[in-house]
């Protein structure tokens, strides 16, 4: 049977480390929100406020793909990954 368990002088990484930290301040503001937990104001407002430094604002990223004459189009991936893509110098150096 295989041995079990970390071996003698293991350490977690520091990155291994916050993640399990944010998984625990998020597991404690959901449970508060469905009413398995008591918190105070002033915790989910620091709560609130660590997760703000750890996860992305998903909010704040828009996309704007409107046509010349004010219509919508649809996105598909292809639109965004050539969007996002690096110019190359020629585009810098037209604009």
């Amino acid at each position: 049977m295989a041995a079990r368990g970390r071996k003698p002088g293991f350490r977690m990484s520091d990155e291994h480390r916050v993640k399990i930290q944010n998984s625990n301040i998020l597991n404690a503001l959901i449970e508060h929100v469905e009413g398995k937990r008591e918190m105070s104001a002033t915790q989910v407002s620091a709560g609130l406020g660590l997760l703000r430094k750890v996860m992305p604002d998903l909010a704040s990223s828009t996309v704007d793909h409107s046509s010349s004459d004010g219509s919508m189009t649809p996105i598909t991936g292809f639109d965004i990954r050539v969007a996002s893509a690096p110019s190359s110098d020629t585009d810098a150096a037209a604009g």
